[in-house]
């Protein structure tokens, strides 16, 4: 893996035990506030092409590994947010695009730095069980075959509308213990406050890592839930044409003088990869 400098960093105010392998390797420390009174602390992690696109949107190109060229730096530290969170929330969009294979452990990103994840979440952040899978579905069309619903450890919680529950309910294996469904919505949409909220209270969960895709994070930042940003700015140039390409923001637009600014605060470079922290006003 090339090697992760740091270029720049804001003066931390928050306090934070980080292993010392772990902070070799980031180039510094990763220190997070408190969680808002009421709800948890919300990250969102995306790779970007130097053009501001974040999926080819071509069917079996879609994935962020197509934008950052599988960058080992971008990996390892997709693989660190995860070891951090409680919960990992996807779209379904993005679930399927990840692939039927895909799990949703830490290490499963950066497989080399697996000890030091184990390590810096057991002993360090006191976190007994792997982060809860929460994918958000409206139709409730989900892939009972992928893996990660037979993968043992790997915890899941489907988000979906009254609909969806009942699509879930006629195809959805009797054996697959540690699956749950939770019908947030009686009609299409689902709250991303539903969603924060249903994790804090039912999962205990203090820190949630949205890793997309684009509608989803645009929904989270509309409603002003997004605490920070961890943008990898990939050195390449996408382009656009007559085949649409994904944004980081979907489906959501805001109007001059309402827009979220974000304040960066760290920078860090792995080769020709950035690699952005912003943080957002809380609401």
């Amino acid at each position: 893996m090339e090697t992760i400098r740091k270029l720049f960093a804001a003066s931390e105010t928050e306090s934070c035990r980080f292993p010392a392998g772990l902070r070799s390797i980031y180039g510094g420390d990763l220190c997070f506030p408190r969680p808002p009174k009421g709800r948890p602390y919300l990250i969102t992690n995306f790779v970007t092409s130097l053009d501001g696109v974040v999926s080819f949107n071509i069917r079996g190109k879609s994935a962020g590994d197509k934008i950052s060229g599988s960058n080992t730096a971008d990996q390892f530290t997709m693989g660190l947010l995860r070891a951090a969170a409680d919960a990992v929330v996807v779209g379904s969009t993005t679930f399927e695009v990840a692939g039927h294979d895909t799990l949703w452990f830490p290490e499963s990103t950066y497989r080399a730095a697996k000890k030091l994840y184990e390590s810096y979440r057991k002993r360090t952040l006191k976190k007994t069980e792997m982060p809860v899978l929460a994918i958000v579905t409206g139709s409730g069309d989900i892939d009972f075959s992928f893996s990660v619903f037979h993968e043992p450890g790997q915890r899941v919680v489907i988000l979906t509308t009254e609909r969806g529950r009942k699509n879930l309910a006629k195809k959805m294996p009797r054996n697959l213990s540690s699956v749950e469904v939770a019908a947030l919505s009686k009609g299409r949409a689902i709250s991303p406050i539903a969603i924060v909220s249903l994790l804090k209270k039912e999962y205990k969960a203090e820190f949630l890592l949205n890793e997309g895709g684009p509608t989803l994070f645009g929904q989270f930042l509309g409603a002003g839930l997004v605490d920070e940003l961890f943008l990898t700015v990939s050195p390449q140039i996408v382009g656009r044409g007559k085949r649409p390409r994904i944004a980081l923001v979907e489906g959501t637009e805001f109007l001059p003088g309402h827009s979220p600014w974000g304040k960066l605060e760290s920078a860090r470079q792995g080769g020709s990869h950035l690699f952005l922290r912003y943080r957002f006003e809380r609401k």
